[in-house]
């Protein structure tokens, strides 16, 4: 998989297209992360997934006055 990218990043660089240069330097920065998903097949879905939960509950309240209390609620509701 690696050589593939290399390659498409040199092509990349090669067409002179400022946009395709901004998305080779994204990849570049971000690349172990996309190589594992394509490897392992992992992804921090999950994560996102329970970020966006905890923001929603968050928002429900709207907004947290006493932190140890929500940690709390955090645990009885999504653990």
């Amino acid at each position: 998989m690696i050589p593939k990218l290399a390659h498409w990043y040199k092509d990349v660089e090669q067409t002179g297209f400022k946009a395709f240069n901004t998305i080779a330097n994204t990849i570049t920065i971000n690349y172990r992360s996309i190589l594992n998903y394509f490897i392992n097949r992992s992804t921090n879905a999950s994560a996102e997934s329970f970020n966006a939960k905890i923001k929603a509950f968050r928002a429900q309240f709207r907004g947290v006055k006493n932190v140890e209390f929500f940690l709390f609620r955090l645990t009885r509701i999504f653990a």
